[in-house]
């Protein structure tokens, strides 16, 4: 049965429009941003069966270009489309940071920090930068690879920091393997980084590692 033939309160956009988009099912947001469906199957069926095939809407996001157009019902328009969509949130989440104190919204951070690492395929060292206000003046990622492979250099951070007169530091980074637990070697340098900005008088707010939907603060474990 096409989508126009459900009972209007079925229907993706109509649902979303009465009862607002946190109240759809991953299945039904694709299917709006697909559109439509291909021959024998709605839009619905279309979404859940990729979703299925990627392994979830996590996955069929972080698909590279290859991989993506190679679904039955994509290509490179709807691979663009979903990537500036990405971009959108990623930016949007920004600026709601920098509108406000980081800390007056810890859920904002994680929102920012979920978008920015999530769907990275390799781990990625970020850090945030804040003014005296705990405001943030700049996102950047630092340091490519695992913490124990590639070097993550606490002077590298504290010479950034100097340049943008930052007070305060929040550092993140992810782990691809989906696993958030903290390991030994995250721990060792959060306190190198720590003992490094403190000797220019900055302070370390926060260490959050990334995983799927995870996000583990090292500070409110007491490990900072």
């Amino acid at each position: 049965m096409a989508i126009r033939d459900w009972p209007a309160d079925e229907r993706p956009r109509e649902k979303l429009l009465q009862r607002g988009a946190a109240a759809l099912a991953d299945a039904e947001l694709l299917a709006i941003f697909l559109r439509t469906g291909v021959t024998g199957k709605s839009a619905v069926d279309l979404a859940r069966e990729l979703l299925q095939e990627h392994g979830g809407l996590g996955a069929l996001i972080a698909a590279s270009r290859e991989r993506f157009c190679a679904s039955h019902g994509l290509g490179d328009a709807k691979f663009v489309q979903l990537q500036a969509v990405v971009e959108m949130s990623r930016r949007y989440l920004s600026e709601a940071l920098q509108q406000q104190p980081v800390f007056s919204s810890a859920a904002a951070t994680r929102q920012f920090l979920l978008a920015q690492l999530r769907q990275e395929v390799r781990e990625v060292f970020a850090v945030l930068y804040l003014d005296n206000q705990h405001q943030l003046l700049c996102y950047e990622p630092l340091f490519y690879g695992t913490i124990d492979g590639a070097a993550v250099y606490p002077r590298e951070i504290a010479r950034r920091a100097l340049e943008l007169h930052a007070a305060a530091l929040i550092v993140a980074h992810n782990h691809p393997s989906g696993v958030a637990e903290p390991s030994d070697a995250d721990i060792r340098i959060t306190r190198r980084i720590r003992d490094a900005l403190a000797l220019l008088d900055m302070r370390l707010l926060d260490h959050c590692v990334v995983a799927g939907p995870e996000v583990i603060s090292l500070a409110e474990r007491g490990l900072i």
